[in-house]
């Protein structure tokens, strides 16, 4: 026998040069079993059918084109090439990239991730913080170049254009988005608490394709927006658009569009409401000014009832009818009183003793007014009165003060002299 003697390593070198050489671009389809994942950031793992299997290597450099978690038991499709490890004469497929089997790579990652993010309560209805009802600074983080800015500015413009808006130009498509916009979601956020404070982040872009919206689809980006303390609102895409990023925000807007109407308050519509509060304020002022006009009223009759006039003025009536009722009284006594004595039965001699009685009143009434001093004074004569007693005028002495009384008219005076008739006396 003529051939050649091998080493076991010339010939596992040989099987190696022919192997990788012929299996240098290899799809193969499988499922996934023995993963492990080491600290280094390779993966590990056999892919296998129903009949035998194959050891499988990603190295780190690799992984960043892996868009979904490698699980066991995962059916998958394997880009790659075969590699012999020499000393061991083992042969593996180096990976280059990996996709699900029957769907797509990204539809994976973003099912596994929702999974995942669900579990931790990231969407969680109770954690969602509430967008203020009039926002007075709002952060755009977008595009500078992109029309989502144009339509969400002329949409804020129109609705209220109270609110400070600050555009913060951001990568919104390609590797190094989902860096961009965490970065300035978090710069944002840093004025949390202070007199710069934004009320509203809004992160958006237009729409486009799931590999052109994929940044908001990052676990990275959910992370930066669950530890924001901000309100976050998620205005990406169109409307059947639905991503990570919408889930976990405080707020889902369909359109960059719409979010500025969600998000702002209508002017028009406050105009109209601060009518009908006006309106319904004027009415409920006349209500009540009338509602007091009325009291105000009651309460001054009621004052009139206990008024001090009033009170006088009842007094003064029950006087006057409890002086009524006494002469009434009165009057009634003596007419039964007059009664009485009309039936009184006087013999003669009796009668003639009063009938004597009676005329000596009457002679005495006329003594006594016969000696009335204003029956002597009412014609021109006066009644002479010194230190309050009538005196005569004999008994008066020159320089005497004395007053003159008549029936109307008292007069003090004081004698000058003092003349007997028919002498003179000094």
């Amino acid at each position: 026998m003529n051939s050649q003697i091998l080493s076991v390593s010339q010939i596992n070198t040989q099987i190696k040069s022919l192997v990788e050489t012929t299996f240098l671009n290899v799809s193969v389809e499988g499922e996934i079993s023995n993963l492990t994942k080491h600290s280094s950031g390779h993966i590990y793992f056999s892919i296998k059918d129903e009949t035998s299997s194959i050891r499988c290597v990603m190295f780190k450099g690799n992984t960043i084109n892996l868009r979904f978690e490698l699980t066991s038991g995962q059916k998958v499709i394997i880009y790659g090439g075969l590699s012999v490890y020499v000393p061991r004469g083992e042969y593996q497929i180096i990976c280059k990239n990996i996709e699900p089997s029957g769907e797509g790579a990204l539809s994976l990652a973003y099912e596994q991730l929702k999974i995942k993010l669900q579990a931790k309560g990231y969407f969680d209805t109770d954690r969602k913080k509430k967008i203020p009802l009039f926002p007075k600074k709002i952060a755009l983080i977008t595009s500078s170049t992109g029309a989502a800015l144009q339509d969400m500015l002329r949409v804020a413009q129109n609705r209220w254009n109270l609110t400070q808006i600050v555009a913060i130009n951001t990568l919104v498509q390609g590797e190094g988005a989902k860096f961009d916009i965490v970065k300035n979601i978090q710069y944002i956020d840093s004025f949390f608490g202070t007199k710069d404070a934004f009320d509203v982040i809004v992160i958006g872009r237009g729409g486009g394709s799931r590999e052109d919206l994929w940044a908001f689809n990052e676990e990275i980006l959910a992370d930066s927006i669950f530890a924001a303390k901000t309100p976050i609102v998620s205005a990406v895409g169109h409307e059947i658009d639905f991503l990570i990023s919408d889930f976990v925000a405080d707020l889902r807007a369909p359109t960059p569009s719409a979010c500025m109407e969600m998000i702002l308050p209508d002017k028009q519509e406050w105009l109209l409401r601060l009518d009908e509060i006006k309106a319904s304020y004027d009415g409920m002022l006349e209500n009540l000014l009338q509602i007091k006009e009325q009291k105000i009223i009651s309460l001054a009759e009621d004052f009139k009832h206990v008024s001090v006039e009033a009170k006088l003025k009842r007094d003064t009536d029950s006087i006057y009818e409890l002086k009524n009722y006494l002469n009434k009284a009165f009057e009634n006594l003596l007419y039964i009183k007059s009664s009485s004595l009309s039936s009184l039965d006087i013999n003669p001699s009796m009668e003639y003793f009063l009938l004597g009685k009676t005329r000596e009143i009457e002679d005495l009434k006329m003594g006594l007014e016969a000696k009335n001093p204003k029956n002597f004074i009412q014609s021109g004569y006066a009644q002479v009165i010194k230190e309050g007693k009538i005196i005569s005028l004999k008994n008066l002495q020159k320089n005497d003060e004395i007053e003159l009384v008549d029936t109307d008219t008292q007069l003090k005076v004081r004698v000058l002299d003092k003349i007997k008739l028919g002498e003179e006396y000094e």
